[in-house]
């Protein structure tokens, strides 16, 4: 089930995956909340629609400051993920930019393609817009749009719509002048000449001229939505990665941006225990795996050293940047944004199970163990761990049943929870907050059985699949929670990834024993998962 309760009613892209964890399709909305759960309400949705909505298995989504960012953002992640549902573009051209070019006289145009040496604006989402700036510009700075230099004045000479440095009618030097305020103007610098339109709007009006006045509105209009500068798709060449976080309750909620040519390409989640110096660690652990990018974005100074860490792992040099103000200030505070939501999504499932189950403290860990197998043979079991509401893949486990011979799921719930909580307590790990069994009230017992024998006191709930019932120890009949509460869905999608897990690694077993090829041990994290 996707839990949709904490969905925010702001602008922003949504990304459906599959129970194999691929994008499937990927939209933007106004309203996330409004449009998600649309996909989930109706009830008449067209035939692609409808086989879409029996594939979403999960739902991830990334807050834009505005709904022009959300539909660039949108045309980023397809082109990146090439999601099965969305339309097939493969020849579609990206949004346009104006180019200006790098000739002696540079003309002004539309490109949707970089060259060397010319300067690009935008992307501009509407044409309508970008032809408006395109007017104003071509209307008040007098620039050449043709592309070869005729050999005589052309029309827009004569409709004083050109400069014609064709004809030497303007100097070189002049010309230049012209261009740097088209360019102070595209880079949102044009607060004079919507003074000077306003004026001129002014005079229109008062001499009822309304429909010169209605123009020079609309140009005033497209001058000033460039301010609107896209913090999700700039111009620029150089690789990023925007890093913050937020530590509340002894827990650090981080969140990665990378920006790759100008482009976010993807978020990256992390939750973890606050501890000393516990960012720079994250940063050196993270970049042991990824290769460190042109430029840091950060919401505060690191160490020296780091910084030379970071060099030695590029084999160039690493700026860090930490902004007060700016393009990039804006898309720091983006990251916080996203961090906040995330951070309340999880905080508002966990609230809620612990007051659906009356929990004495807070499930900020829950663990959850399936059993999967085919007719008896090829027993496996799985186990999968919660932190503050998102998944711990670094702490699942997977387990060969060892004891239990032909089927019996009470006795291998049995074996893998004695396993896993013997080793804890042995090595003397945190133990879960809650413990989650997929089955019923036999299933429950054999876990608790094992727990009273390891002299263990951890909170243990079943959840039935057939009905949806949540069994607690000590409780003759079983508790129906709210089907649309964030409770259940949340206890739903621990159970969903646990069978996932599960299915995926006796699948994994058959294949070899099928194939005769010699199992090698996947390392995550615990020698149980062998």
């Amino acid at each position: 089930m996707i839990d949709l309760t904490c969905l925010p009613h702001a602008s922003g892209c949504y990304l459906f995956s599959d129970e194999a964890g691929t994008i499937i399709y990927v939209g933007k909305a106004k309203d996330l909340k409004k449009r998600v759960t649309s996909y989930f309400q109706k009830t008449d949705h067209d035939t692609k629609t409808q086989r879409l909505v029996k594939r979403i298995a999960s739902l991830d989504f990334l807050v834009t400051t505005t709904e022009t960012e959300a539909l660039l953002l949108e045309n980023n992640l397809i082109k990146k993920h090439q999601p099965k549902y969305n339309i097939d573009l493969k020849d579609a051209k990206r949004f346009a930019y104006i180019e200006i070019s790098a000739d002696m006289f540079p003309r002004i145009g539309i490109a949707r393609q970089k060259t060397k040496g010319a300067a690009y604006y935008g992307p501009f989402v509407s044409a309508a817009e970008r032809d408006a700036v395109l007017r104003v510009i071509k209307r008040t700075f007098t620039l050449r749009s043709c592309r070869k230099l005729p050999k005589r004045a052309c029309l827009r000479y004569h409709m004083q719509s050109c400069s014609a440095p064709c004809i030497g009618a303007i100097s070189p030097e002049d010309y230049c002048i012209q261009v740097e305020r088209a360019v102070a103007l595209l880079k949102g610098k044009g607060g004079e000449l919507v003074k000077k339109l306003r004026e001129e709007m002014t005079s229109f009006s008062s001499a009822q001229d309304y429909e010169k006045a209605l123009s020079l509105r609309n140009q005033i209009g497209a001058i000033e939505r460039l301010s609107e500068r896209q913090s999700v798709e700039r111009p620029k060449e150089s690789d990023q990665d925007v890093i913050a976080y937020t530590v509340a309750d002894g827990t650090v909620s981080l969140m990665v941006f990378a920006v790759r040519k100008g482009s976010l390409t993807q978020k990256q989640e992390y939750s973890f225990e606050a501890g000393e110096d516990f960012f720079e660690e994250f940063l050196v652990q993270y970049y042991a795996d990824h290769s460190p990018p042109a430029e840091l974005i950060l919401s505060h100074e690191v160490d020296a050293v780091l910084n030379e860490y970071l060099t030695e792992r590029r084999g160039r040099g690493v700026q860090i940047t930490v902004p007060k103000i700016g393009e990039k200030k804006k898309l720091l505070d983006l990251v916080y944004t996203n961090i906040e939501l995330s951070f309340r999504r999880g905080a508002l499932k966990i609230g809620d199970l612990q007051t659906a189950l009356e929990l004495p403290d807070t499930p900020h860990v829950i663990e959850c163990f399936d059993i999967s197998h085919l007719s008896g043979t090829s027993m496996v079991g799985s186990m999968v761990q919660f932190r503050d509401g998102t998944p711990d893949k670094k702490n699942y486990r997977r387990f060969k049943i060892r004891t239990v011979e032909g089927i019996d799921d009470f006795a291998s719930i049995a074996e893998v929870v004695k396993r896993r909580y013997q080793r804890l307590s042995n090595e003397e790990e945190e133990m879960p907050d809650l413990i989650v069994i997929d089955g019923g009230k036999g299933q429950l017992s054999a876990a608790l059985d094992v727990l009273i024998g390891l002299e263990l006191e951890i909170p243990v709930i079943a959840l039935a699949k057939r009905e949806e019932e949540v069994y607690l120890p000590g409780e003759m009949l079983p508790r129906h929670l709210d089907p649309k509460g964030s409770a259940l869905r949340y206890l739903q999608e621990i159970r969903n990834e646990a069978h996932r897990f599960a299915v995926a690694y006796h699948r994994l077993l058959r294949s070899k024993k099928i194939t005769g090829e010699k199992q090698r041990p996947v390392n995550y994290g615990s020698s149980d998962s062998i």
